[in-house]
């Protein structure tokens, strides 16, 4: 038996999210950098999603992730949007911008370039949080295009939002 297409195992994973969020009764919030809307496209995706799905915040640019999200200045200058402190400053800031009960949030390098011998192309930091929790974060290092890039990202993400919800 062959994997079903990529489009339909994210569609799977989103709606896997959606029926834990509703059974915990929680809205979700994403805020995306290389991702640009991309999760929560394939989240709102799914009718009803409006029961459980709060706002989205694509924020790319330093000014961007400081004005929507609160990420720190100070924190941008020394870690770089690449970062787990930047994400970790991103969920939070997503949480304490909306009255969501989880968030997740994704910065990267999607490539083709950007990339340095640090931070080469494909690295992605994303982080997860439930309101009152603490954010989990995690570094990735994705292979392929631009596209592939973003699309394991998004999967990762929904991954991981499952992963805290059970």
């Amino acid at each position: 038996m062959s994997n079903p297409p990529c489009d339909a195992r994210l569609h799977d994973a989103a709606r896997a999210v959606s029926e834990l969020l509703v059974a915990r009764g929680l809205m979700l919030v994403t805020a995306e950098s290389c991702t640009g809307g991309w999760i929560a496209k394939t989240l709102t995706d799914l009718p009803g999603s409006s029961a459980w799905f709060e706002a989205g915040v694509v924020a790319y640019s330093y000014e961007a992730k400081e004005a929507l999200l609160g990420v720190n200045p100070h924190t941008l200058e020394r870690a770089g949007a690449v970062s787990e402190e930047t994400v970790i400053e991103m969920v939070s800031g997503a949480l304490a911008r909306f009255g969501a009960g989880v968030a997740v949030a994704v910065t990267g390098i999607a490539g083709p370039g950007g990339g340095t011998p640090g931070k080469p192309v494909g690295s992605v930091w994303i982080s997860w949080k439930r309101r009152g929790g603490y954010a989990q974060a995690q570094l990735f290092h994705f292979a392929g295009d631009r596209e592939a890039v973003r699309r394991q990202t998004v999967a990762e993400a929904l991954c991981g939002i499952r992963k805290i919800l059970t």
